[in-house]
Order: C-alpha cells, then structure tokens, then sequence
C-alpha cells in the first residue's frame, strides 16, 4: 500500500498542462500582446505628431524671424521713392538696404507673396539708385530675382500697417496722404540732415493654415 501511494504521487507531480489551462494562457497572452502594440502605436503615432509639430513650427519661426528682418531694414520713403512698405492683394513689398562688408549701401525690393498655397519670398538683386528701385517696383520678379518658398499648406495671407497717431489701416491710399502729410511738414533745418519720418512704424501679418484654427499673427516694428 505504501509503494502504490508514492507512485500516484509521482504521476500527480509530473503531470502536465490541461488543454483549458493552455486555452486561457494563449488568451491572456493574446490580450496583452494586443495592448502592448496599442501602446507601442500610440507611442509612435505621437512622436510623429510630435515631429510634424516642432519642423511646423521650425518653419513658421524661420519665415517670421525673415519677415522682421527684412522689416527692421526696411528703407525710408523717402530713400524708396515711394512708399518702402506697400500691401495688398495678399502680399507685403518691402524696400530694404542692403549692406555688405567692403561695399556701398544697396536697396533691395522683397515681396512675400501666396502662391498655390505656398509662401514665397522674392527678392530683386542690390539696387544702385532710386530709378533702379522704382524700375524694380514696377517690373516682374524676373531677370536677377531670386524665389524662396518659405512655407506651405497656406490658406491665407492678411497684412496691415499702422501709421503713427492715426492707426492700423489695409488701405495704401492712408500711407500715401501719410506721406503727403510728411512732405508738408517738412522744416527747413531738416533738409539734407534727416530723412523725412515714416510714414509706417508697424506691419502685422496673419497667416492661415488648413490646421490651424486660428491665423497666426505677428507685428513687426518697421525700421528699428
């Protein structure tokens, strides 16, 4: 009898899995298989989203932060000839200098324009004089012009300006009576040893997107 119980213990110690027991090892190894890629996607998809978002905003720094440069060089109206700062049409032109080492003061005309959705900055080469600059203004951007798209997925390109003491306005018909203000004013000790002040201080440009739910806005101080 004793012989016969050691035995049955032996068989009940060695014996294996129960095909249920197997059953539910292989469901709850199928359910965490199934969360952890849930997770292990999750995790993906948001670093994706992560990347998308910082090279947007990497993008829109970069064309802003080209914006209020070529704003903070903007030339008087005076040096241009006409208005340095025109709108319109979604689009912003500016009249800048140009300066490199070893060389004369240049202008230079920019325009941002939206195009197919697109962004682009267009710049004219250094500009001698007066008369090379309103020939600029007048012409295409062809013959020397240089093209830069600068950002997609645009909807959208809003400018305005703002006039010292009167305010923002879309209109460049205020900055031209601006100018006509400015010449009136003009005081004889100021001939030959300033330029007339601007006739706009400020520019702000709202960008739309297709993501965005609201346009993107920034000012930029004009000349300073």
């Amino acid at each position: 009898m004793k012989r016969i119980a050691r035995s049955d213990r032996r068989v009940g110690a060695s014996r294996g899995f129960t095909l249920l027991e197997m059953l539910i090892a292989i469901a709850i190894l199928a359910v965490i298989a199934v969360l952890s890629w849930r997770g292990l996607d999750s995790v993906i998809r948001a670093r994706a989203t992560i990347t998308n978002a910082m090279e947007d905003e990497r993008i829109v720094a970069q064309l802003f932060d080209q914006m209020r440069i070529d704003a903070r060089q903007a030339a008087t109206d005076d040096e241009a000839g006409q208005p340095a700062v025109q709108i319109g049409n979604g689009s912003l032109q500016i009249v800048r200098g140009v300066f490199a080492p070893g060389l004369p003061p240049r202008l230079q005309v920019v325009r941002y324009r939206l195009l197919d959705g697109r962004i682009v900055r267009y710049a004219s080469p250094p500009l001698a004089n007066v008369g090379e600059v309103r020939r600029a203004l007048s012409g295409d951007t062809t013959g020397g012009w240089s093209a830069i798209p600068l950002m997609g997925g645009v909807g959208s390109l809003a400018t305005r300006v703002y006039i010292p003491d009167k305010g923002w306005t879309t209109r460049m018909g205020d900055v031209l009576s601006q100018i006509n203000q400015n010449d009136n004013n003009l005081k004889v000790p100021q001939l030959g040893n300033a330029p007339l002040p601007r006739a706009v201080s400020g520019v702000q440009v709202a960008v739309g997107a297709r993501n965005l739910q609201v346009p993107l806005t920034r000012v930029f101080l004009v000349g300073e």
